[in-house]
């Protein structure tokens, strides 16, 4: 008997650094409204009482950063200077530039060339660099217990708090869960650790208790609990001060958070506040739209997919598929049926998975991926991989 034990993370929208991808999300949608072939590459910072907003944008569409910031915060529940952090008083600074022109000519394409496919062709990747991909059959998702468990604690977490069963939460918030797995397959929930914001004059047994019984009985499945599950509530005691006041806040500092938990490779590229043509993104999406789609046609019960790029260059440099020894196939057919279904040329992802429009801040909370409401979960790939893997 093989026994493991992996713990993934997930943290709410009040959390300082999802605070900014939510930014950096929401004005990527806002210019994407308007002007669906603009450049993005939107970073931002934030801290007690400011918040800045800087990175390359080319773009038609003029966007009122200042009341685009306001009103994400207010939408998180920042909406009181006695949070540390105040939609109305904060400060809002914004610097940003043009994309380089040296990125744009090996990124844009000849808009007037009436061919999709030499549409394809003539648009590279924005940036090099490698994408990973999972899926495994251990959940309905097809992703990681760990993470999905995570998320829908903080998801809870922000419910809670949102429709007042839970009035003294603070939107700042995290949560961690432990699983066992016996011969890879998740058996038990041995540790779940959340960590919340909130007011002043809580007392820390009464927290305790809703939380256990509003928040994490409610997310997580009974029957993953058993005798020996160790539960945690705010470890350390008080967590009155939080958000941008507590800790500051960057984008792209929760990528194992946006994606598996940690249960694979990760190329380090962010995602939040990119355009499509930043492979970082769309690769990233595509990369796991294959991954779900393989598992669900029963090419193998787990696999991870790698793609890497070069600057400019629409085909991807390489392609690596591991399925954990779970394939019907070897890791180099598994391969071969990637290359003949799917097109991996970022302009010919963006066009499959819609990614010129804005869809981009609902998934800057809870994971980007795993979810049914985005376009790379889809699995309309299915019937085509199974009859290519009678073919090879």
């Amino acid at each position: 008997m093989d026994k493991r034990f992996f713990t993934s993370e997930s943290v709410t929208e009040g959390h300082p650094d999802k605070v900014c991808d939510q930014i950096a999300d929401a004005i990527l949608d806002d210019i994407y409204t308007e002007d669906p072939s603009a450049r993005v590459a939107i970073e931002v910072c934030a801290t007690t009482g400011m918040v800045m907003v800087f990175g390359e944008v080319t773009t038609s569409h003029y966007s009122d950063i200042p009341s685009i910031v306001r009103g994400v915060i207010k939408d998180i529940g920042y909406d009181d200077s006695s949070l540390g952090f105040d939609y109305k008083t904060c400060a809002v600074l914004s610097s940003l530039d043009e994309q380089s022109p040296d990125i744009a000519m090996g990124v844009n394409t000849a808009t007037d060339s009436g061919s999709e496919e030499d549409e394809f062709e003539m648009q590279g990747a924005g940036d090099q660099g490698m994408m990973f991909g999972y899926a495994s059959d251990e959940t309905e998702e097809l992703m990681p217990l760990p993470i999905v468990l995570a998320h829908a604690l903080t998801f809870r977490l922000t419910e809670a708090r949102k429709n007042g069963e839970i009035d003294y939460l603070r939107p700042d918030g995290k949560a961690q869960v432990t699983v066992e797995y016996i011969d890879g397959v998740p058996e038990r929930v041995d540790t779940v650790v959340v960590s919340t914001q909130h007011a002043e004059d809580v007392d820390m047994a009464v927290l305790e208790n809703d939380i256990i019984e509003k928040v994490i009985k409610k997310a997580i499945p009974t029957h993953y609990f058993d005798d020996d599950t160790k539960i945690y509530v705010n470890p350390t005691g008080r967590f009155v001060v939080g958000g941008p006041a507590g800790d500051s806040g960057v984008t792209g500092r929760k990528i194992i958070v946006d994606t598996y938990g940690g249960m694979c490779r990760h190329g380090g590229g962010a995602l939040s506040g990119k355009d499509p043509s930043k492979v970082d993104r769309s690769g990233l999406y595509m990369t796991r739209y294959i991954c779900k789609n393989l598992v669900a046609a029963g090419v193998a019960r787990r696999v991870e997919v790698q793609v890497a790029y070069a600057i400019g260059m629409s085909h991807p440099v390489a392609v690596y598929a591991d399925s954990y020894g779970t394939g019907v196939v070897s890791d180099d057919k598994i391969v071969d049926i990637i290359n003949e279904v799917f097109d991996l040329r970022p302009r010919a992802i963006i066009k499959k998975l819609g990614l010129d429009r804005p869809i981009y801040r609902a998934s800057a909370n809870y994971g980007h991926l795993g979810r049914e409401v985005f376009p790379w979960e889809k699995l309309d790939k299915v019937e085509e991989i199974k009859a290519a893997l009678q073919r090879i």
